[in-house]
């Protein structure tokens, strides 16, 4: 019996640790639960139609696994999916949330998704050239008035949901003062889109305003 114990000890130790830190991983590690603020990724959205979603940019989730998967790292890399590949037409959309739409690290389980619904309407994305529209803060100095801006470009190209984009009339730059001003200032400004779901075709820019100013007959 005693040389059956002893015989490959070592290897024996060895296995019994090994199987010591396997159950404590599986079995003996604190479970814990979070909520946990995640924001929603579309997948395969179709060129040429805008997602308009409910005023929702994220769901929480009540998640439960073992403490070191539950922590700061593996919670950040969390997410929420929708596949939009079988949309091809305008019109509402209601998706339900749960497992299939969610990427959780090893380990980690959902036990509620809050909200458990999302409705997205989609719509035909329209491409529209507006002009800018010219704001000031100041007015200029004293006996001075404005008689001529220019605007270069004086227009930008907007894309978003058709019928956003066709109720927007004009871009604006940031407010220009001119209570300090004299001659013929040249400013440049950044553009503004006052509809959020309306944003420019291609890369923000600043454009330039020429104002030009003159004396007021006395």
């Amino acid at each position: 019996m005693t040389r059956l114990l002893t015989e490959n000890a070592g290897w024996k130790l060895s296995a019994l640790l090994i199987s010591a830190g396997l159950w404590y991983a599986l079995v003996g590690e604190t479970e814990l639960a979070a909520s946990v603020p995640v924001a929603i990724q579309f997948q395969n959205v179709p060129s040429d139609l805008e997602v308009m979603a409910e005023p929702l940019d994220r769901v929480f989730l009540r998640l439960r696994g073992p403490a070191t998967r539950l922590n700061i790292g593996n919670l950040t890399q969390v997410t929420v999916r929708l596949d939009l590949a079988d949309i091809h037409k305008e019109g509402e959309r209601t998706f339900s949330l749960g497992p299939g739409n969610l990427q959780l690290p090893a380990g980690v389980h959902v036990g509620q998704v809050v909200p458990s619904q999302i409705r997205l309407t989609f719509q035909k994305r329209l491409t529209k050239d507006i002009p800018i529209e010219v704001r000031y803060s100041g007015p200029p100095p004293s006996g001075y008035r404005v008689v001529n801006e220019q605007v270069s470009p004086s227009k930008v190209r907007v894309i978003g949901p058709e019928s956003n984009v066709e109720d927007l009339a004009s871009a604006q730059t940031d407010a220009i003062d001119l209570s300090s001003a004299v001659g013929n200032p040249e400013f440049r400004v950044p553009v503004y889109l006052p509809d959020a779901q309306v944003r420019l075709d291609g890369p923000a820019t600043l454009v330039s305003v020429k104002v030009s100013l003159e004396k007021i007959p006395e």
